[in-house]
């Protein structure tokens, strides 16, 4: 095992770095897949000190694998930020570690890249390991925002997932890319800051892609490149935590990244929004996650003379102008093919 105290001297191209959480369950079932069908890169656990044995186990079963060990566990935003910091590499692939990979998954993204400097982020097309017809929640085939902040995927909206039947199989640019599986340009990702090191977990790769497209920067899926993500490996959509850091980080990114003609009807807006939300939690039998959406209302307040510290200097990204919550729920539009796509 080589555990990285200081930056790697050695520039490599590819970086595959996977955050791991007393995630030994997931290393045991997709570590050795994800170095069986990596070539040309490196592969990299960077720990978030974890209390379960997945350093030993890396210890054991890969000790060619480098090891960076956070000392606390700051969620996915600021360990990823304190592990990449450490990295020398042209590119970082961060990687979920409940992700099967399939064979020559990185070579299409980065030639892709390669292609053109003004690539920062790309994702692969995202599929259910569970049901490998279907795409996955979180990314599917590249992602979006409408007007107040809500994200949808080529291949999903809300809760309706596509079956995969190529419908998606361009190289298309998008508002924002997974965190599941992100490629990422290094030297962009450091120009903009990383991620939000506040954020903790949730919204935080859309929050970095809306800042990367504020400077300039394309977005981008490239479906040559598959991959099958379990989903829900660190927090459920039980997790009352999770729904208190999806609707504050929401918020929060509105709060930043919003041209300031259109922030305050925005965000009031999408309040009114969350609260309405709110009966979908009673209507599930789950009430106890709508105290921790006032919650993350109340900490949004608390938190504003920080993040107007935060703003960009220019205001570039366009997202959907229409309302997605009015499409889906009132219109009967389900599928990313039946929107007015002309939005990019």
């Amino acid at each position: 095992m080589v555990v990285v105290t200081q930056k790697m001297e050695t520039q490599t191209k590819v970086a595959v770095v996977i955050l791991n959480y007393n995630g030994i369950h997931w290393l045991k079932k997709f570590l050795g897949n994800v170095i069986e069908k990596t070539t040309n890169a490196e592969v990299i656990i960077a720990d978030n000190a974890s209390t379960d044995e997945s350093i030993n186990y890396i210890i054991n079963d890969f000790p060619s694998v480098k090891i960076i060990q956070n000392k606390t566990n700051e969620g996915y935003a600021s360990g990823y930020n304190r592990a990449l910091q450490q990295i020398s590499a042209e590119y970082y692939v961060l990687l979920n570690s409940d992700v099967e990979v399939t064979k020559n998954w990185i070579a299409p993204i980065i030639k892709l890249m390669d292609s053109d400097n003004n690539i920062a982020a790309c994702q692969p097309k995202i599929k259910k390991y569970n049901n490998k017809n279907s795409f996955e929640y979180a990314g599917a085939c590249g992602g979006f925002i409408d007007k107040y902040g809500y994200p949808f995927c080529r291949g999903r909206v809300f809760a309706t997932l596509e079956d995969d039947k190529g419908q998606y199989d361009d190289a298309c640019e998008v508002f924002w890319a997974s965190g599941a599986c992100m490629f990422l340009r290094a030297k962009a990702f450091h120009e903009v800051g990383g991620f939000d090191w506040d954020f903790f977990a949730h919204m935080e790769e859309i929050d970095l892609c809306w800042k990367l497209k504020n400077k300039g920067y394309k977005i981008m899926c490239e479906p040559k490149s598959c991959v099958f993500h379990v989903g829900g490996g660190t927090l459920s959509s039980e997790s009352t935590f999770k729904t208190y850091l999806n609707y504050r980080n929401n918020l929060l990114m509105l709060y930043k990244n919003l041209n300031p003609e259109k922030r305050f009807n925005t965000i009031f807006k999408r309040m009114i929004l969350d609260g309405i939300s709110s009966f979908k939690f009673i209507l599930n039998g789950k009430p106890q996650h709508i105290f921790y959406i006032l919650k993350a209302h109340l900490k949004y307040y608390t938190l504003l003379s920080l993040y107007r510290k935060k703003r960009p200097h220019s205001y570039k990204a366009k997202l959907f102008p229409k309302s997605i919550v009015y499409l889906y729920f009132i219109k009967g539009i389900k599928t990313y093919n039946q929107l007015n796509k002309d939005f990019i």
